[in-house]
């Protein structure tokens, strides 16, 4: 926020092991400075970790200056932190040169080392826009390191899950140097879920048991406002925030209130249920939520961090047709809708940013999935994975016909890393940053294409391509 930020951190001096401290409240000191010695402290104050959050704090700062880097820290007993930082967002309705940031997906801890979070640390970024699968709840095939356990149903292990994955040193050091604004795809629960809707049809109540466990660890473990506070297996994500008059986010909850998949899950031919009236994304509230944000913005872009793909994407290169159900391409009249207001409001420039496919991809959202040359409202980013999937490849096999194919979309690599973005008054950025491997620590990172979307025009243009 301008005047703030969510300080977090957990007490666990047994983190693996459900996080060994005792049942009792313990007060926990927190400081920010505006200097990186912590010397010249602004704002201090002390909050109570608590057993019913796993001793996790969740400090809303206030009273800050906008649009300055500040540095913080905790202490508990003879207990200190590492020294963490966060940037303010700009003042409300500032005059906002440029905005930096970073956006990620999927890191499977099972599949490989964090590397691109070794290398992002290392960028010039206001934030990190993260857009889901910050755990898993299995290993699937990865092998690189292993769980706790197969897979994770109940508070203790998705608390031990979080814990496992927020060991790692790479990770911990991208929190340090950035604040992270958070939303989740299926993992953090179970995959592919919808709703109520398990993918193995585990029964209603006993997944609603689980969801709610896994919503609980969730807020516990990450930067979250009191606003997103679980009750039960219902927990609002869904918000926006402004930077300025140059950007507003609006960071969108695609599983919690969809329908279930229509025709059933995996990659099938369009059936009649994905032209059923009632089939959703985003459910009616989040709809009409994000209707009005988008038609009541002042900002210059307007960007959806969300988490399955937006544009239309057929993987039939021949005269059939072939659609993951589990994407927006399963969805038509949801994604209709949404491309309906888009279209309502052409100064909106809106750029969707996606993760969940663990590969990089630009595409150009139209009116008419059918006619490519119809209007184009809309740039999507597809951001890869930080991990899952282990190493990639640049184009994977048999996939040139499919983008021959799909001529709205304009770029494809199948590698690891995430996005680098710059948010100017002339245009938008948007870096895809490789490394040539996860399976092994420490591979380089380099920009593997840039696209550009100016403002007025929302076609991506190729800046360049390696």
């Amino acid at each position: 926020m301008p005047d703030g930020a969510v300080l977090w951190t957990r007490l666990a001096p047994k983190p693996l092991k459900g996080g060994g401290m005792p049942e009792m409240n313990v007060p926990v000191d927190w400081m920010v400075s505006e200097d990186e010695s912590m010397r010249r402290i602004v704002r201090r104050g002390t909050a109570m970790a608590t057993p019913a959050l796993a001793h996790s704090v969740h400090v809303e700062v206030g009273g800050l200056a906008p649009g300055r880097w500040y540095w913080y820290q905790f202490r508990t007993g003879s207990e200190i932190s590492p020294i963490g930082r966060f940037r303010t967002a700009p003042a409300l309705g500032a005059d906002v040169e440029a905005i930096r940031f970073a956006f990620a997906s999927c890191q499977s801890y099972t599949y490989g080392y964090y590397t691109a979070y070794q290398h992002m640390s290392e960028e010039n970024l206001d934030f990190v826009l993260h857009l889901g699968d910050y755990i898993y709840e299995k290993s699937y095939a990865g092998k690189t390191r292993q769980h706790l356990v197969p897979e994770v149903f109940t508070l203790a292990e998705y608390r031990n899950q979080y814990a496992l994955y927020k060991s790692d040193p790479l990770l911990q050091k991208a929190h340090a140097a950035f604040p992270f604004i958070t939303t989740w795809d299926d993992h953090e629960v179970s995959n592919n879920y919808a709703d109520f809707r398990h993918e193995r049809d585990m029964p209603k109540e006993e997944f609603l048991k689980r969801r709610e466990a896994a919503y609980q660890a969730y807020y516990e473990h990450l930067p979250l406002r009191r606003a997103s506070l679980p009750s039960g297996p219902n927990m609002r994500l869904y918000r926006r925030l402004d930077f300025g008059r140059l950007l507003r986010l609006h960071v969108l909850d695609t599983r919690q209130y969809r329908t279930d998949q229509p025709c059933g899950d995996g990659q099938k031919p369009a059936c009649d249920e994905v032209r059923v009236p009632g089939q959703t994304m985003l459910g009616s509230a989040q709809e009409k939520w994000l209707e009005n944000g988008l038609m009541n913005s002042k900002a210059l872009w307007n960007a959806l961090g969300q988490q399955v793909m937006f544009t239309h994407q057929d993987f039939d290169p021949g005269d059939g047709e072939r659609y993951n159900m589990d994407s927006w391409s399963g969805y038509h009249l949801a994604r209709e809708r949404v491309v309906e207001v888009l279209s309502r409001k052409p100064s909106l420039n809106p750029v969707i940013l996606t993760g969940d496919v663990h590969s990089n991809w630009v595409g150009e959202v139209r009116t008419d999935i059918r006619n490519p040359e119809s209007w184009c409202v809309a740039t999507e980013f597809v951001g890869t994975s930080i991990s899952s999937g282990g190493d990639g490849v640049d184009m994977r096999p048999g996939l040139e016909k499919v983008l021959s194919h799909n001529p709205q979309i304009r770029f494809f690599n199948g590698q690891r890393g995430y996005v680098r973005c710059e948010v100017t008054k002339k245009h938008w950025r948007a870096d895809y940053r490789i490394v040539e491997r996860v399976t092994e620590p420490g591979a380089p990172i380099r920009t593997r294409a840039s696209f550009a979307v100016e403002v007025g025009n929302p076609i991506p243009q190729v800046v360049s391509n390696s």
